[in-house]
C-alpha cells in the first residue's frame, strides 16, 4: 500500500485531553504533494469553494496542517493561490471537549463529521487523478 496510501481519517479520544476527528493528507509523497500544489496553483477557485462549504467551515473551520514560511521555489510569491501550495499537509480536523465525546448522541454527530470529509476528499481525488 505504501506509495499509493493516499488522504485518510484519523481520530483520537483522551480524557481530560484533546480528542480529534480529523481528515486528509498528513505526508503526502512528493509527486503527490506536487500534484496537488500544481492544482492549485492552476485554479484554486475549485478548493476554495470546497472549503467554503458550510458544513466544513461549521465543523472544522478551514484547512489545516504544517506549511512552509514561505512559497516553494516553482511558485510566485504574490500568486494567488501562494497561501495554499504554501501547505505541507492538507488537514481538516474537529476537536471535542470530554463533555461531547461522553454525550449520547456523540457517535451520530462522529458520524455526520466524517461525512462532511465528502466534498474535500472528493476534490482531492480530482486534483491527485492522473490519467493512464
Amino acid at each position: 500500500m505504501g506509495a499509493q496510501r493516499r488522504g485518510g481519517y484519523y481520530f483520537s479520544f483522551q480524557p481530560g485531553g484533546e480528542s480529534v476527528i480529523a481528515g486528509g493528507f498528513w505526508g503526502p509523497n512528493p509527486g503527490d504533494l506536487k500534484l496537488i500544489r500544481d492544482e492549485f496553483a492552476f485554479d484554486d477557485k475549485p478548493i476554495r469553494r470546497v472549503l467554503a462549504l458550510p458544513d466544513i467551515q461549521a465543523f472544522f473551520g478551514g484547512l489545516s496542517g504544517e506549511t512552509l514560511k514561505t512559497v516553494p521555489r516553482g511558485y510566485e510569491p504574490g500568486h494567488p493561490a501562494a497561501d495554499l501550495v504554501r501547505h505541507k499537509q492538507f488537514i481538516l480536523q474537529r476537536k471535542f471537549t470530554d463533555k461531547q465525546v461522553l454525550a449520547k448522541d456523540f457517535i451520530e454527530v462522529a458520524v455526520t463529521t466524517m461525512r462532511a470529509f465528502r466534498p474535500f476528499f472528493d476534490y482531492m481525488s480530482h486534483a491527485l487523478y492522473v490519467p493512464g
